[in-house]
């Protein structure tokens, strides 16, 4: 692909403008007085308040949505080549380049914190984004949820800082090169792309390795899935563990938090920051949306939303409600995401499971893939009674709602998880 300069760029068109990266790198382009379009299959509440700022939004994705004057095609990697869009656009000669290649072109420019790692991403690149405000750097920045302070993925800055999240699936965060990494934790992750861990270590190895110089990179130094990726790296390397605070006031519960504000709080040192101001800004950290999120009650029960999708995440999560709620029976509602994901890790769900009180298991969300291997909930359900005293297989979501509103008591906490689509019935459950 031949180098494209966004400066002379006008007219920029998204092709699944929907997800949260694309909608907030869509903002930015909007703030950046460039005319933005966008379309995706189902209109949602996120397009709509795309539509309300100023951006035309396309709810059917078509060849007639490309047109001659766009210069310039963001897709999602959800989309296959063949798609209708895509395939028009490359009759018309349009240049298009995939979310992470814009999110390179837009934000290298800056003085990039770019935030990795297989958990905990989202919510430090908010946690920094948040101390960034107020100690009044204004930054730009692009965040994989909404903030709960702010309803938003996107905040637009006017200062060198940009603050983003930096995935590894296929490799994506390559395209960024920044001058501060934050590296959360690694683990075997992204099943479906990666052979193994020591797969996933090399592409995290490399972004570390493409550090600017006089920049540095901020993870775990203890961590021996880390180990190898930093070892004689030619930017100096920060053990955020160092700034591990156990009495910091914190609105977030569980552990995993202190680690993810830890790593917020290193960044903030290395660029000077009052550390006691950005203290307090962590202790009003407010969280973002589907993290833990709290959304109200059924039958009594306290009912919480949230994206774990990965062992690690669903521990992580259970630890953080045992620790607000240790009286309470804690009912887990899970639909795994991808097959290739819940085959690989198939005995890991079923021991995370037993963390807690009972667990529900709703079919597995496709996303891009077929079923190759069976694998299926009803079979992981079965697993799970190995390790948790209540495990059953539900096959809808809906009929999963009418099941909670049948069961549920002022003596529960119910948090729902996976990364698909399930997040409607802690929606409808509240309702």
């Amino acid at each position: 692909m031949e180098k494209i300069d966004i400066n002379t760029i006008s007219r920029i068109h998204f092709i699944g403008i929907g997800g949260i990266g694309m909608s907030a790198l869509a903002r930015h382009f909007m703030t950046e007085k460039k005319q933005v379009s966008g379309s995706d299959r189902t209109l949602s509440t996120l397009t709509k308040t795309l539509h309300s700022e100023g951006i035309q939004i396309f709810g059917e994705q078509v060849a007639s949505n490309i047109t001659k004057d766009i210069e310039l095609i963001v897709y999602t990697e959800a989309m296959g080549k063949e798609h209708e869009e895509m395939v028009a656009a490359k009759k018309l000669d349009v240049p298009m380049m995939n979310y992470f290649e814009a999110l390179g072109l837009a934000m290298n420019p800056y003085y990039l914190i770019a935030v990795a790692g297989t958990h905990g991403k989202t919510t430090t690149t908010a946690m920094i984004t948040d101390i960034f405000e107020q100690a009044e750097k204004d930054p730009t920045a692009i965040i994989g949820s909404l903030r709960a302070k702010t309803k938003s993925n996107y905040r637009a800055g006017k200062t060198k800082y940009a603050i983003v999240e930096a995935c590894e699936y296929k490799r994506d965060f390559l395209s960024l090169r920044p001058d501060i990494l934050v590296i959360t934790n690694i683990e075997f992750e992204h099943v479906d792309y990666y052979k193994d861990l020591k797969d996933v270590q090399s592409a995290f190895r490399t972004l570390a390795e493409q550090v600017n110089e006089g920049g540095m990179v901020i993870t775990n130094t203890t961590d021996k899935n880390i180990v190898p990726v930093v070892a004689g790296l030619t930017v100096p390397v920060f053990n955020y563990l160092d700034l591990i605070d156990v009495q910091q006031p914190m609105k977030q519960p569980g552990m995993h938090n202190r680690f993810n504000a830890a790593a917020a709080l290193a960044v903030a040192k290395r660029e000077r920051l009052d550390l006691k101001e950005a203290k307090e800004s962590l202790g009003n950290f407010s969280g973002t949306w589907r993290r833990f999120e709290y959304k109200g009650e059924c039958n009594g029960a306290l009912v919480y939303d949230d994206y774990a999708h990965h062992p690690t995440e669903i521990r992580a999560t259970i630890d953080a409600a045992r620790e607000l709620y240790p009286d309470r029976k804690l009912i887990i509602a899970f639909q795994p995401h991808t097959f290739t994901r819940t085959k690989t890790l198939f005995t890991d769900f079923a021991k995370a499971f037993g963390l807690a009180d009972a667990v529900v298991l709703l079919p597995i969300y496709a996303a891009r893939e077929q079923n190759e291997s069976g694998v299926s909930s009803r079979e992981l359900s079965v697993k799970a009674l190995e390790f948790c005293r209540e495990a059953r297989f539900i096959e809808s979501v809906p009929v999963a709602e009418e099941y909670f509103r049948q069961v549920l008591t002022d003596q529960d906490v119910l948090v729902v998880m996976g990364a698909g689509d399930v997040s409607a019935l802690a929606s409808e459950l509240v309702k």
